[in-house]
């Protein structure tokens, strides 16, 4: 197959995951949650894949027809912000008010994050939390933690995108990536286990959901205290 093609190809996977988001929004619609959950997850595996080749067909070069980037935010918005924002709000985990500023914050504060031109670092990593609102409200379905505690997280995680604090890409981030990438492969499959069996309070895909999100907040934090030639000397 000719390299054009293949890279077109490649952006044929990107705009996938319209579909897959408008799925999971009728699944949400309809209130089922681990349906509406599974479909995102599904999108996170694409949005996984479709990067890493996209460069190595150089689709910028050899089917510059559609704006790969473009079209990559365009669904992120959807798959990341929009219908996972709905979920919290339409579930009943934010109740009231708590409710509105939660939605308000989050689709507001992640359109203008989406849209910073320094939203990634030199490192590949991201700066500032990057929007990834499906992961936290997964965990969120999956704990059910208390109003305040879910209000308060919401509130620090919109902050925390405009902050310098650094989120590590599990793919583009070199460093710690032989553990950053199988992390985030562990946190798909806890992801998926949880929400197959339906948020299951009792399942231990949740204790793996907390250990691998805890990773992948705070690694990026992590390698900014300690800057990689500390690490070089100390080894």
């Amino acid at each position: 197959m000719k390299l054009r093609y293949k890279a077109l190809g490649v952006h044929l996977l990107t705009a996938t995951g319209a579909v897959l988001s408008m799925l999971a929004m009728l699944a949400a619609v309809e209130g089922q949650w681990s349906l509406m959950f599974l479909w995102l997850v599904c999108a996170f595996l694409v949005d996984g894949l479709d990067g890493p080749l996209a460069r190595r067909y150089d689709v910028t070069v050899n089917w510059p027809t559609y704006d790969g980037v473009l079209m990559d935010l365009i669904v992120d918005y959807l798959t990341y912000v929009f219908i996972p924002a709905y979920a919290l709000f339409k579930s009943g985990l934010l109740p009231g008010w708590t409710g509105w500023i939660a939605i308000i914050v989050i689709v507001y504060g992640s359109v203008i994050y989406f849209a910073d031109t320094r939203m990634k670092t030199k490192d590949k990593s991201f700066a500032g939390f990057p929007a990834c609102w499906n992961m936290v409200i997964l965990v969120m379905f999956a704990l059910k933690p208390s109003t305040g505690v879910i209000l308060a997280i919401v509130i620090l995680l919109t902050v925390a995108m405009f902050t310098n604090l650094k989120f590590i890409h599990p793919v583009r981030t070199k460093r710690w990536r032989e553990v950053s990438l199988p992390v985030a492969l562990a946190w798909v499959f806890f992801a998926g286990w949880a929400a197959m069996v339906d948020f299951d309070p009792q399942t231990w895909a949740h204790w793996g959901l907390v250990a691998t999100s805890v990773y992948l907040a705070l690694a990026g934090i992590v390698q900014q205290i300690v800057p990689e030639s500390r690490v070089q000397r100390l080894g």
